[in-house]
């Protein structure tokens, strides 16, 4: 980690300072970073003033270049110097600059790649521990390990004062409503506190009125196993460069959503820190380690951000998503270009950047644009709850049916750290709860229309209900009101398929889902379907078997047997004159053919169902049906193509008994012959 640090700690620069680091694996130069010059914050007693620190990685050469907003040296603070620091032991390297030069061009922005020559250039030799190694030049004084000196300059008088030692520690005043969000403390991080022995200050009132967030402005690359390193890296720098008491912030935050105590004094209690110039006395600050000007903090981050936030606020009655006014310690400038002087009373967002009141991007644009969602998350409102299915159950519209048993499945955008748990109601009672991290529940419900919905409930005690679902728990089966029957069809036959028909009508009382046929074949009918074209092999017994389900998951199954017999033409009683002709097109290889009017053949059988297999040409002709020796139809056997096997016509009874066909040739004018190959039948 590293800063830039100057005499004075009341002088602020108002140019650019930016850094770039050497890595110390690959030798790459990383880009410029520009860093906001911190000056203070009104901490009381600091020794330096400095930007903020930048965290960089392991890196074996550092330039900085910092330029006045008059381009000349006559505009920088005097004492300028880069501080470098090792957050494993908490050491701390210093350099003053090579040189200082007057740039007559524009400078380029931190993002550009231009490389202009360096104000100043630090380049130390790796070293083989982690401590930072500076081999100066001859002309460069010779690196110091700094602490706080023990003569500071002379500063002003601060216009907020903390508490003293010995005053007795600020209770909250009112019960939090929020949980205490996992707090790793600052034993856990690593803090040496030999380097800062006095004693913590208190807020003005003993209350936190607003929080103010932060980001650190360094590389967000760093792993989070690390993160205990930054922490200890900000630390030392503000105390040990600065000269501060004790770390600027009241609580960081890495981008794994990890919360780490800040400055000492009891993470419950309204400790006064070091980061909002002129607002330190009213305020807490949250720092997300990294900088987020163009990519905003990972989510895991900003749920903790707005956990610790409500939480903090909501021990002292403060709504997170409402403002406060506060009073303004010293006069103050904001990165909008607001001024104000001292002693104003302002209003702010209970939780709001660092920029709204101090001229600096902190916390980043992508991370102030997320301030909004941020407050809504800590605001006890669970945003955008709603169910999105329910498994277990059918669905019409927007009606759910099911036997009992169901599966409530819903979403909501407010972070699972910010829910205490969800409920589910039915009818307005609740029948179970889960904990916040949970995205669904089970219930058996009672039979009838139930309204069915969701409350969760946001760590602050402030609930959210989503819209009823209306969904009928029912236990009756499907009927049919027609059971599957079976029925010849016309089309083409052979030896291993005949045409038939199976048809049926099923229906619900609440709501008919499908119906499946499950064997010979398996298939899945719309509910409105009732008939099905299939084939069936001849002298086959087969069962059709069906299950007919409402949207609720009851069944009710039904089935229909049958046989489908081919009768040769040779099994028919024969008047007139008929020939035989043979062909392996023909059913059994032969058929009968008769060109004399008013010959017939007739076939005798018991079943329900009946079909005249023919066939069929240009020249064929026409022949009477009779069934049971009454003439049901006349049937023209005339084709444009040369068709074999083709049941031309069909006969259904609504059960099996004896039946008769008989079939006669009319005896057409031009063409009078008709093909028959036989009759098939539905026993």
């Amino acid at each position: 980690m590293l800063g830039i640090t100057w005499t004075d700690p009341a002088v602020r620069i108002t140019g650019t300072v930016e850094v770039r680091t050497r890595d110390a694996d690959g030798g790459q130069w990383s880009r410029w970073l520009r860093l906001d010059g911190d000056s203070g914050q009104g901490e009381s007693g600091a020794a330096r003033g400095g930007t903020e620190p930048a965290w960089v990685g392991p890196s074996n050469g550092a330039e900085v270049r910092v330029s006045s907003g008059g381009k000349t040296s006559a505009g920088l603070p005097a004492g300028l110097r880069l501080d470098m620091i090792d957050p494993g032991k908490g050491t701390v390297a210093a350099m003053e600059p090579a040189a200082f030069s007057a740039e007559e061009s524009d400078e380029p922005s931190p993002s550009q790649s231009v490389e202009p020559e360096p104000s100043v250039t630090v380049t130390p030799e790796p070293s083989a521990s982690d401590e930072p190694s500076v081999e100066p030049s001859a002309s460069e004084p010779a690196p110091t390990t700094m602490a706080p000196s023990s003569t500071p300059p002379v500063v002003p008088s601060p216009t907020v004062t903390s508490g003293t030692p010995s005053s007795p520690t600020p209770a909250p005043t009112t019960t939090p409503s929020m949980p205490t969000p996992p707090i790793t403390a600052r034993a856990g991080w690593g803090a040496d506190e030999s380097i800062s022995p006095e004693a913590p200050g208190y807020l003005r009132g003993g209350k936190v009125k607003a929080v103010v967030v932060h980001h650190t402005a360094e590389s967000n690359s760093y792993a989070c196993a690390d993160a205990p390193k930054v922490v200890r890296a900000i630390y030392a720098y503000h105390v040990r460069q600065l000269g501060w008491k004790d770390i600027g912030y009241n609580f960081l935050v890495d981008k794994c959503g990890t919360v780490y105590e800040g400055r000492k004094g009891g993470v419950d209690r309204p400790v006064m820190g070091a980061h909002a110039y002129g607002f330190n006395a009213e305020t807490a600050g949250i720092s997300v380690l990294g900088t987020y000007t163009d990519t905003a903090p990972s989510q895991a981050a900003m749920a903790s951000v707005a956990q610790v936030a409500a939480w903090k606020l909501g021990q002292y009655g403060v709504s997170p998503i409402g403002t406060t006014t506060l009073t303004a310690s010293d006069s103050g400038r904001s990165y909008f270009g607001k001024t104000w002087p001292k002693g104003a009373q302002l209003s702010f967002p209970t939780v709001h950047g660092h920029r709204d009141s101090y001229s600096t991007q902190c916390p980043g644009n992508a991370f102030y644009n997320q301030l909004p969602t941020i407050r809504g998350w800590a605001g006890g409102s669970v945003a955008e709850l709603a169910i999105k299915s329910v498994t277990g159950a059918g669905t019409v519209g927007s009606t759910y049916y099911t036997k009992a048993g169901i599966t409530v499945n819903w979403a909501a955008t407010t972070p699972a750290s910010l829910i205490k748990q969800f409920e589910l109601l039915v009818d307005g009672k609740s029948l179970a709860t889960t904990p916040g991290t949970a995205t669904s529940a089970k219930t058996t419900l009672p039979l009838g229309t139930r309204k069915v919905s969701v409350r969760a409930t946001h760590q602050s005690g402030k609930t959210t209900t989503t819209p009823a679902a209306t969904v009928i728990a029912e236990a009756t089966a499907p009927t049919y009101t027609t059971k599957p029957k079976l029925a010849l069809r016309t089309g083409t036959v052979n030896t291993t398929a005949v045409p038939l028909t199976l048809s049926w009508k099923a229906t619900d009382t609440a709501a008919l889902k499908e119906v499946r046929l499950t064997a010979p074949v398996t298939k899945t009918y719309a509910p409105a379907t009732s008939s099905a074209a299939h084939t069936a092999k001849p002298t086959v017994a087969t069962t059709w078997s069906m299950t007919a389900y409402d949207q609720a998951g009851n069944t009710a199954a039904s089935s229909v047997s049958g046989t489908p017999v081919i009768m040769q033409e040779s099994a028919a009683v024969k008047s007139g004159t008929w020939s035989t002709k043979s062909s392996t097109s023909y059913l059994g290889g032969k058929s009968y053919s008769s060109a004399s009017k008013n010959a017939s053949l007739t076939w005798t059988f018991t079943g329900r169902s009946a079909a005249w297999v023919v066939s069929r040409a240009t020249t064929s002709g026409q022949a009477h049906i009779y069934v049971d020796g009454v003439k049901a139809a006349t049937i023209d056997l005339k084709s444009a193509t040369t068709r074999y096997r083709d049941a031309i016509w069909t006969k259904t009874w609504s059960s099996s008994s004896k039946h008769s066909i008989k079939i006669v040739v009319v005896g057409t004018s031009g063409r009078p012959s008709i093909t028959t190959d036989g009759l098939i039948y539905l026993k």
